[in-house]
């Protein structure tokens, strides 16, 4: 998941630190995805980006989530996790973000390779990122960065307030409390 970041990195006179996120980065980092993840550009990103991706993140695989600071402001950010599986062990990109004003200057080309420098030291063999199929910046990003076998893949959802059950669920849950209602005694 990731913001505009194609194009190789120009050279820069940015000083950039790149390190581990801290409790106190955890609202900016919200809020810098929050301003990327929007639903006009990415309608289903939108729809799983919150504060306790941020929270969840930092609480489970605080080693793999990375920030990037240019002159004490949050330039960019990146969430991973590990996945183990049999003998594989799987390193995986969760959110990767750039702040408009630091994009195209080798910010997350930064933070990826010290996501990938961490998982390797790790025993990570294996990466993963996934992004929206239309997200052509990530996409030529990623593939940049040595990620490739593209696959696309379906993603369906379903408004269950149409479902007939959500339906009779608020029918019941709206009787039950007109009941308690009426069973309270009357004030005069």
């Amino acid at each position: 998941m990731s913001s505009d970041t194609s194009g190789p990195p120009p050279e820069s006179p940015l000083e950039v630190m790149i390190r581990e996120m801290a409790i106190d980065d955890l609202a900016p980092v919200y809020h810098l995805g929050d301003a990327l993840f929007t639903s006009n550009l990415y309608p289903t990103l939108y729809r799983t980006w919150d504060e306790w991706e941020v929270v969840g993140q930092f609480n489970t695989d605080p080693e793999y989530c990375l920030v990037a600071e240019v002159e004490g402001h949050l330039a960019g950010f990146i969430l991973g996790t590990i996945i183990s599986k049999a003998t594989w062990v799987y390193g995986y990109i969760i959110w990767l973000g750039v702040d408009p004003r630091f994009q195209r200057q080798g910010i997350a080309d930064r933070l990826v390779d010290g996501l990938v420098e961490r998982m390797i030291e790790e025993g990570v063999r294996f990466m993963l990122v996934d992004t929206d199929p239309a997200n052509e910046p990530a996409i030529k990003f990623f593939r940049r960065k040595g990620f490739g076998h593209p696959r696309r893949h379906v993603y369906l959802s379903m408004n269950l307030s149409k479902h007939e059950f959500y339906g009779r669920l608020i029918a019941y849950e709206r009787s039950k409390a007109e009941r308690v209602r009426q069973r309270r005694p009357r004030r005069p």
